[in-house]
């Protein structure tokens, strides 16, 4: 059963938070651990972003924040999956799947026709179970990634 309750935009006051969540669901995966040491930079959510209602926070039924996504205009009704991170604890409850769903959502609001995102392989298939296709290669400053998109 699902831990998700609810999805809102992120508040300003919420950075450090989101911040340090971000930085728990990325260390979570051993990959990157020595990569984050390297650039703890990396770390960072934009105010800018949440002020644009693109930072959006999933909590669970205690109203604790346990994952959020970050969305961006990319052009011509593409928007990019910038970020989506959920609490370590809370992996396979459905959090990311329902941040997904409402990134889609959000994007038909906006006007969007298609979401774009750049992963790692740990996450490619569950990307591909929310209906994601892979484009092809992509680079990041963390080394060789996958581009992918949904259309929606």
């Amino acid at each position: 059963m699902p831990e998700l309750d609810y999805i809102a935009p992120a508040n300003p006051w919420q950075v450090g938070e989101l911040e340090e969540l971000q930085r728990r669901s990325s260390l979570h995966w051993p990959a990157y651990r020595e990569q984050l040491a390297a650039h703890a930079d990396a770390i960072a959510v934009d105010p800018a972003a949440i002020a644009a209602g693109q930072v959006r926070v999933a909590y669970d039924h205690n109203a604790d924040t346990i994952g959020f996504s970050c969305t961006l205009p990319a052009g011509n009704g593409v928007f990019e999956l910038d970020g989506l991170f959920v609490d370590p604890l809370e992996l396979g409850l459905g959090v990311g799947r329902g941040l997904v769903e409402d990134v889609f959502a959000w994007v038909r609001r906006q006007g969007g026709t298609a979401v774009t995102v750049v992963c790692g392989p740990e996450t490619i298939a569950f990307y591909e179970r929310l209906g994601f296709v892979r484009t092809g290669a992509a680079q990041t400053r963390f080394g060789p990634a996958h581009a992918m998109v949904a259309e929606l």
